[in-house]
């Protein structure tokens, strides 16, 4: 079985203004207009957020603190 044997055909229809730039980055790319569009499909699908995904998830990634630690501080505050 190969990487290609689940993958699922499918039309499309581009205006010719597109088509002239996707042939533009398939030339400088190397790559065929299938592998284009499955690289634009797939940042397409990373950029926007899944359906019902919790906006606060990932919130305090850049943080420095344990999450742990920072709990249990507040929670002194209630004693």
């Amino acid at each position: 079985m190969t990487w290609y044997d689940d993958l699922m055909r499918t039309i499309i229809e581009l205006p010719p203004d597109q088509i002239d730039a996707l042939d533009a980055l398939c030339r400088r790319d190397r790559i065929s207009r299938a592998e284009a569009i499955r690289r634009a499909v797939a940042g397409y699908v990373r950029s926007v957020p899944r359906e019902g995904a919790d906006p606060a998830y990932g919130l305090w990634r850049a943080r420095r603190i344990d999450g742990l630690k920072y709990q249990n501080r507040l929670r002194r505050e209630w004693d």
